[in-house]
């Protein structure tokens, strides 16, 4: 992860540093940045997303500090040039530390009338609008409500408006290729990372060997992409519409000393687990069923078969996870991954898995509910379905990483509280988490945590006669798990089920007493999980704290930052340990007057406090499938404070 040093710029729009002359000779300015935010937008089928994930490559490579925020359509294919079909990608860079994707971008490439009106909103005056003028047909406009052509009307004349025939001179560009019209205008998506590669000085070098790589076995389309990415190159190199470029340094001062790359939430989750799975020794399996936005954990762990990893994609969410609480009681780190729906159809077998008290990983990328809901937009409104959507008292530790990038450490830390204390655990990430990217540092594999699981080998009880027995359920004092006895071994055989278990012998029992002490035993085993007391930011003693928890760690630093920098006092702390909470977290709600928990649901979190710990938390909330904007945070806390 980047460090987290605050810097006044966080605050600032859009801000110049220096300017100088182009130092090869030519008339055009280059003018320095600290930062800048871009967003690429068109119809899905534009490649919006390919592009932003190109110009993030470049960037990361260049060394600068990012953050990103895909926006993609649920819709599969929606009607193209429409409202609804609009995807975009958002990337914020700087050469400094940053949090956010940016609250409002400096720069929109809209490559249709529909990109321009679904975006326009988001743009502060002055923000530089790029368009492909050859999409602003008659039909094009009046299919998003356009009566005039908003490039001639005067509605762009407070922004800079900087109209391309993009199409035009991608065709143009491609005509020495053996290439239909359609299959030329496919690239033009390639012309405008090019153009936009050379106003921000990003190297070419990563794009052009991404596009022979890609297309490898259809060399033709390969040079036809390059080509296009290099005419949009020139494009802004010779047009005069662009007479300034832009430099943003490598933020060199961000990052302590190591090797990066850019990672995304998900990416970092499936490094997480096969880390975890090296460190503990143990095979890793994942049993899955594909559904937005987890299904890249299982496309990405399908690859890694040399370190061990078996991944099963199931018919059903029931057969995923039933898969996996298998592979688990055969001794595997198994996983499960999913969403909030297919958390509602996995729920009686984490129950069996609470039951049988065996390690399982349950990782569920939350998207907007309820049902199918929102299923490419981003909510945190699984907190409650984590804590308490099974039937009867079945507690399970919660989790939840705080950026792209900590979800590495948020998996590792989940196989932890798995392995050491048999049971499963549920790990929440979300849409913005899994989709959004960030420079990771890439540890050293001393750095990770030793994992190593014990095997039951033999009895492990003694009877009044003098024989010694396997007793499945006879605890460790200190963590109160069970022994972990892998099927095979002579002598461990043992009964397994679902139903109600007798306390040391695992025997199935009706017993009222037997039942009150095992519920009241798993509950103790949760409640007594080892996890690190709350680190709270408090340099000069605020009476008012903000709470968060999962992703809003970004925006509400920001937000923090921005309201220091005024002069406000408030304090902040960042819970990653949700069930059970930090044994501190008491005392520290205490010290204060005043506690904001902003959540990207109705208020679950804070209805977790309020119950527990009698403190009148203030929710503020949002769920609108995207997330918090700095800005919007800080004014919601400064209202807060002066209340």
């Amino acid at each position: 992860m980047t460090s987290q040093v605050s810097s006044p710029a966080e605050q600032a729009d859009e801000a110049v540093v220096g300017e100088q002359r182009n130092p090869a000779g030519t008339t055009k300015d280059v003018r320095r940045l600290d930062r800048v935010i871009i967003r690429f937008a068109g119809d899905s089928g534009d490649g919006m997303q390919l592009t932003g994930d190109r110009f993030t490559s470049e960037t990361a490579s260049f060394g600068n500090d990012l953050s990103t925020l895909p926006n993609f359509p649920a819709e599969i294919r929606a009607p193209a040039g429409t409202l609804p079909g609009v995807s975009s990608f958002q990337l914020h860079f700087a050469d400094h530390d940053i949090l956010t994707p940016g609250d409002a971008p400096n720069v929109l490439v809209a490559m249709n009338p529909a990109a321009l009106k679904a975006n326009i909103g988001d743009l502060p005056r002055g923000a530089e609008i790029i368009v492909n003028t050859d999409e602003f047909t008659k039909r094009a406009m009046q299919k998003v409500g356009y009566d005039t052509s908003p490039l001639e009307d005067g509605a762009l004349d407070g922004y800079s408006l900087h109209p391309v025939p993009l199409t035009t001179l991608t065709v143009e560009a491609l005509k020495e290729f053996d290439l239909t019209r359609k299959e030329a205008e496919r690239s033009k998506n390639m012309f405008a990372l090019g153009l936009l590669s050379w106003m921000y000085h990003r190297p070419t070098e990563g794009t052009e060997k991404f596009l022979k790589s890609k297309f490898a076995k259809k060399p033709d389309i390969a040079a036809a992409n390059i080509a296009a990415y290099r005419a949009g190159w020139n494009f802004g190199e010779t047009t005069e519409d662009f007479a300034v470029s832009y430099e943003i340094a490598p933020a060199t001062k961000a990052f302590p000393v190591g090797t990066y790359r850019n990672i995304s939430g998900n990416l970092a989750l499936s490094y997480g687990l096969i880390a975890a799975s090296r460190q503990a020794d143990l095979p890793l399996y994942l049993g899955s069923y594909p559904i937005t936005p987890a299904s890249d954990i299982l496309h990405e762990l399908s690859r890694h078969k040399n370190f061990g990893v078996r991944t099963f994609q199931a018919e059903d969410e029931i057969a995923g996870i039933g898969a996996a609480l298998g592979a688990a009681f055969s001794g595997s780190l198994a996983v499960t991954t999913t969403s909030g729906p297919g958390v509602a159809l996995k729920s009686e077998t984490i129950g069996l898995a609470v039951s049988l008290e065996l390690p399982l990983l349950v990782i569920d990328i939350q998207r907007g509910g309820p049902s199918t809901g929102l299923p490419t937009k981003t909510e945190q409104a699984d907190l409650l379905q984590a804590m308490y959507g099974r039937n009867g008292e079945a507690p399970v530790p919660v989790i939840a990483p705080c950026t792209p990038a900590d979800c590495f450490d948020a998996a590792l830390e989940a196989a932890r509280i798995a392995l050491t204390y048999r049971t499963p655990v549920m790990l929440l990430s979300d849409g913005y988490l899994a989709n959004g990217s960030e420079p990771w540092r890439i540890p050293e594999v001393d750095e990770l945590p030793d994992l190593t699981v014990q095997f039951a080998q033999g009895p492990n009880h003694t009877l009044d006669d003098g024989s010694e027995v396997f007793w499945p359920y006879k605890r460790d004092p200190q963590t109160l798990a069970r022994p972990w006895a892998v099927p095979g071994t002579p002598g461990l055989e043992h009964r397994i089920g679902g139903i109600e278990k007798e306390d040391g012998t695992g025997n199935i029992s009706y017993a009222p007493a037997n039942h009150d002490f095992m519920v009241r035993t798993r509950q103790a085993k949760i409640d007594g999980i080892e996890v690190p007391d709350l680190e709270v930011d408090d340099p000069h003693e605020a009476t008012t704290l903000v709470l968060g928890w999962g992703s809003t760690y970004g925006p509400i630093t920001a937000a923090v930052r921005r309201l220091r920098t005024a002069g406000e006092s408030i304090a902040q702390a960042h819970l990653r340990h949700l069930n059970p909470f930090p044994r501190n977290l008491g005392a520290v709600l205490a010290r204060y007057e005043k506690v904001v928990i902003p959540e990207m649901n109705l208020g679950q979190l804070a209805t977790l406090v309020r119950a527990k710990y009698l403190v009148d938390a203030h929710s503020y909330n949002q769920v609108n499938g995207m997330p918090f904007k700095a800005e919007q945070l800080a004014k919601a806390l400064k209202e807060a404070i002066d209340a």
